[in-house]
């Protein structure tokens, strides 16, 4: 039974390594082309400075959740008596909050600034969103720093005063046992997650409708608009985004009832899917950024004539 938990624990790690390795290079490229055309143009727009900072959080998201995972599948005596340990796991919470409230953010910009309501409220957004894209980053940054440090304590109250040491043959059920005990950090954890999910649902779908409201009164006018097309891609990419980040919302939830240490194939589909989300959602992102396309598609054919040259 140990042997079988092992081999699939290391299976796990491989997948998890691989798609850790491709959303930090979609993400890597993403900050790099931005970083580029920054140089280039001497100025960023409230756009730009999101994909930036939603780039760079995945980066070290993925970079960080790849170690914890190693560590706690390699080594995983190291998490209980570790401090060292347990300060890389508060790390990676810092990055995972940041990397959640910063897809919301961009999803609430992409909503005030493509669609089209007439309350006045939404109009005065509209207006003032670009000067408070800023705020909404450092908001985020700040609100993520709090949670990590808030759950940090938290968990180490319940180490100190709860957990037993355990030898690596009970190692699993030491996890799954001390994981119910952190019944605070998860109140807070949840609370955390659903207010992402609550800032991201009302934005989608507000978004979505003002889309499907314009594409009709253009049918039913006959008109041409040229920015159509843009607003097509907008659509598509939230839509895209919309259903990912609500299975997303959903694996997080149920990470705070399972663990790596369950070893079923429901855990083990949780966060392979969690480990993939960053890279394909980044993914998406190109796809729906001309600029961020159009260097992709560069790269793609400068690598498409090397290859047809040897």
């Amino acid at each position: 039974c140990l042997c079988s938990f092992y081999f699939i624990a290391v299976s796990m790690l491989a997948i998890i390594t691989l798609e850790a390795f491709a959303g930090v290079w979609i993400n890597a490229f993403i900050v790099c082309v931005l970083c580029i055309g920054w140089v280039k143009k001497k100025t960023v727009n409230s756009n730009e400075k999101i994909l930036l900072l939603l780039g760079c959080s995945r980066i070290s998201f993925l970079c960080f959740s790849w170690v914890y995972s190693f560590i706690y599948i390699i080594y995983p005596n190291y998490l209980q008596v570790h401090t060292k340990i347990r300060l890389l796991t508060s790390i990676e919470d810092f990055f995972n909050y940041s990397n959640m409230w910063v897809s919301a953010c961009l999803c609430v910009f992409y909503c005030i600034k493509i669609a089209s309501f007439r309350n006045s409220f939404f109009i005065y957004l509209k207006v003032k969103i670009d000067r408070l894209v800023p705020w909404l980053l450092l908001g985020s940054g700040v609100l993520a720093l709090a949670m990590s440090i808030i759950t940090y304590d938290l968990n180490e109250i319940v180490l100190s005063n709860n957990f037993n040491f355990t030898c690596l043959g009970n190692f699993r059920e030491t996890s799954i046992r001390m994981d119910k005990q952190f019944s605070p950090s998860f109140l807070l954890i949840g609370f955390a997650y659903a207010v992402s999910f609550m800032a991201v649902i009302p934005s989608a779908v507000f978004l979505l409708f003002s889309l499907w409201k314009h594409k009709q009164k253009m049918q039913t006018n006959s008109m041409k608009d040229l920015s159509m097309e843009a607003h097509i891609r907008a659509m598509k990419s939230i839509l895209s985004f919309l259903v990912m980040y609500s299975i997303n919302f959903l694996c997080l939830v149920l990470t705070l009832f399972f663990t790596m240490a369950n070893g079923n194939i429901v855990t083990i589909l949780i966060y392979i899917y969690l480990y993939a989300f960053p890279g394909v959602h980044s993914l998406i992102l190109i796809f729906s950024n001309p600029q961020l396309e159009k260097a992709l598609l560069k790269i793609l054919s400068c690598v498409k004539c090397e290859f047809c040259i040897k």
